[in-house]
């Protein structure tokens, strides 16, 4: 590994000519053939360094999407995958093939016709245009699916956490499920639901998503949307973390920054510190001053401190704050005011024929009060 401590990066190589000569002196000392910056490059200078090294190199995002290629099971994770890697390659299509230029006939109009490059140009924009598309399928199926789940009243909790903090052990252990758990990283992509019943409160909605990872590049959380939608609609985050890693902290710091980029910051977070069986610590549960639990330590490879966790659950369910979409009718508008007058209102949005499209948040315990509220005025509820 060689580091480098430049502050300011060059247009050629990323890093100045100097360090490329060390790190040729190590491509030749190590017999290597693949070179990998923990660092965006662009075309141009991937290019020319692999000329100046004699061997492939690649950037972070490359590297995490031959991962996710090969993480990939399901149709939309193939999809998923497929779409972030034609994104990418579309900034970086270069020259066309002058001996594959085609001639348009006829006198007068001897010429280049359409390059190479222009015919990689409009397949990949063809190409792109029917991922979306497939794309927009399935995420409307899932739309439709959440819409079930939110009509029943139950409430979501999605795992998140850093790639390999144990989420998929932890579901496995709560569900009872079979899903893929395995030491390395992002073992999970494609996202799974399962229902759990949880003391008090009754049944919840448990989901297993993808783990992120530091400076998660955007084209990735692009492509993803479908997946990570799961995490932007839940109802509490259970923020798993590996208590013992050394970077834990900044682990932490990370899953935050990317649900900042979801645009999920007021979601109720459950901390989950996992991997006590690697550490001298007690399964127990963390409160703040006014009693409410904040944190679960437990062990997720042996089960231990799982039952706090369904209690932690439990008792945060009861005060979750659920957020629906409803969609009444112009002549409710008296309706309308008491929403807004309760600060219910999230978003709003107008619909045919004078109506408005709302996005609520309301206690769970009020969920049945509003329904019977709306039911009675003959409001259009899409819950």
């Amino acid at each position: 590994m060689v580091k480098s401590n430049q502050d300011r990066a060059t247009a050629r190589f990323l890093v100045g000519r100097g360090k490329v000569d060390e790190i040729k002196t190590e491509v030749v000392r190590t017999c290597v053939d693949l070179v990998i910056f923990d660092h965006p490059l662009s075309a141009s200078q991937e290019r020319n360094l692999s000329k100046a090294l004699d061997c492939r190199v690649i950037d972070r995002t490359t590297l995490i999407l031959d991962i996710f290629a090969q993480r990939a099971r399901s149709y939309e994770g193939k999809l998923q995958v497929e779409l972030a890697q034609l994104e990418r390659l579309s900034t970086r299509l270069i020259r066309g093939w002058t001996h594959l230029e085609r001639q348009k006939g006829g006198i007068g109009l001897r010429g280049p016709g359409e390059t190479q490059l222009e015919t990689d140009r409009r397949l990949l924009r063809a190409r792109l245009r029917q991922l979306q598309q497939r794309l927009a399928r399935v995420a409307r199926t899932r739309v439709q699916q959440r819409r079930g789940r939110e009509r029943s009243g139950l409430s979501s909790c999605s795992l998140v956490g850093y790639t390999n903090s144990g989420k998929s052990t932890l579901f496995n252990r709560m569900t009872g499920s079979d899903v893929l758990a395995a030491d390395q990283l992002f073992a999970t992509l494609d996202p799974t639901l399962r229902r759990i019943e949880v003391p008090v409160t009754g049944p919840v909605v448990i989901a297993d998503t993808v783990g992120f990872i530091r400076n998660l590049p955007t084209t990735l959380i692009a492509a993803f949307r479908a997946t990570l939608e799961e995490t932007v609609s839940a109802d509490l985050l259970l923020h798993v973390v590996d208590a013992s890693s050394p970077t834990f902290a900044r682990e932490i710091h990370d899953v935050n920054e990317v649900l900042k980029t979801l645009e999920v910051v007021d979601t109720p977070t459950l901390m989950i510190y996992n991997k006590i069986d690697l550490m001298d610590e007690a399964p127990r549960v963390v409160r703040n001053a006014a009693g409410k639990a904040e944190a679960v330590w437990l062990s997720a490879a042996t089960g231990v401190g799982c039952d706090l966790l369904l209690q932690a659950i439990s008792e945060r369910a009861g005060e979750m704050r659920l957020r629906r979409t409803i969609t009444m009718h112009g002549e409710y508008g008296k309706l309308r005011g008491q929403l807004f007058a309760e600060g219910a209102v999230l978003h709003e949005e107008a619909v045919d024929d004078n109506g408005w499209r709302m996005r609520v948040e309301i206690p769970q315990a009020g969920l049945g009060r509003l329904r019977s509220l709306l039911e009675q005025e003959g409001v259009t509820v899409e819950f």
